[in-house]
């Protein structure tokens, strides 16, 4: 996501971190990457035999590049973004697709009591994080009531056959859960030729099903929060599901002694100040664990706990003290996550 920090390390094809060699009788695993989203993904699977690589690089291009055709807000032709452009509050009509990634994450801004808000865009340029640069002073309450005028997950909704505003500047961005979408996408594409052990990646979102080859489950690391090293919290197998990481540990800027962090507050049209530094949520699909890794790092410690446990969510916080940092590890995330370290 173009506003979220996202680190999830892959560990399970003889990569750094991984302290014993991998076994000599493998399958061997075949590797697609490319560029898509304004990020990259990567692709590994158990090769077939009656599966060309060149012929699936092709068709995951193709698709990644339809899904983006449809969401991105970096193509000023896409669909999204003619949405965004659109100065009316009569339906807008949209592709299929587009409403469903739309539909859940109004789904997951009301569980998450609205903080999961793919509106809040403006904010988040006004506050110098988006596309353009760091302002160049500090957004006044003016500044930014204005702009809260027409940010808010109240002034969208979803029609017979679209999207409808109900202010005509509203803007929506989905990067904090279409690249989940795609990842989601991939994993039914690769499933349609009976491809049953890979591991999809679209910047830091990321879905495994089977082995990695030499019968052992994928292994991914969870990054610790530290802005000073590359180093790993977590090691962990998560079955047939999907992981994703938020947090706001790199992405910021200091002024004057404040520091501003990148992840903005609906609620508040303000940076946050709590201490929940990172948060990692697994789930079947990954669209939708793209959503809620950044719902609950906006919402803060106690609330990410509460809606993890009345949700039975697989969630693992981790928030910053004056001794180092606390762990939270949800019961389900203790029941279908294995660590390894």
């Amino acid at each position: 996501m173009s506003h979220i920090v996202r680190r999830l390390l892959l560990i399970g094809l003889c990569v750094m971190f991984v302290a014993a060699g991998c076994s000599d009788k493998e399958s061997p695993v075949v590797h697609l990457y490319g560029d898509t989203m304004g990020t990259t993904y990567n692709i590994k699977y158990v090769a077939q035999e009656d599966l060309t690589d060149e012929g699936l690089q092709k068709k995951v291009d193709k698709r990644l590049a339809e899904i983006n055709k449809l969401m991105s807000t970096y193509d000023t032709t896409s669909e999204l973004s003619r949405f965004n452009q659109y100065r009316y509050t009569d339906s807008f009509a949209v592709s299929d697709e587009t409403l469903v990634v739309v539909e859940e994450a109004i789904r997951l801004g009301k569980l998450s009591q609205g903080v999961l808000d793919v509106t809040v865009g403006p904010l988040v340029n006004l506050w110098g994080f988006g596309p353009t640069k760091r302002p160049e002073k500090i957004p006044s309450d003016a500044d930014i009531e204005e702009v809260r005028d027409y940010v808010g997950l109240d002034k969208l909704s979803v029609t017979d056959n679209g999207l409808q505003k109900s202010h005509p500047m509203v803007y929506v961005d989905l990067s904090t859960i279409a690249k989940g979408y795609g990842v989601d996408q991939i994993a039914e594409m690769l499933e349609r030729y009976n491809i049953e052990n890979y591991l999809i990646e679209i910047g830091g979102e990321m879905r495994v099903k089977g082995h990695r080859g030499n019968g052992d489950e994928w292994l991914i690391a969870i990054e610790k929060p530290v802005t000073t090293e590359r180093a790993v919290q977590k090691v962990v197998s998560i079955g047939e599901n999907a992981i994703a990481t938020s947090g706001d540990y790199r992405n910021y800027y200091e002024d004057d002694g404040v520091r501003y962090s990148h992840l903005i507050d609906p609620r508040t049209g303000r940076p946050l100040r709590h201490n929940l530094v990172s948060v990692t949520v697994v789930h079947p699909s990954s669209m939708t664990a793209d959503g809620l890794a950044t719902a609950f790092n906006v919402m803060g410690w106690e609330s990410a706990k509460s809606i993890a446990r009345e949700q039975n969510l697989a969630v693992f916080l981790i928030r910053k003290t004056d001794d180092g940092f606390e762990e939270f590890a949800s019961s389900e995330f203790e029941n279908i996550v294995d660590v390894h370290n």
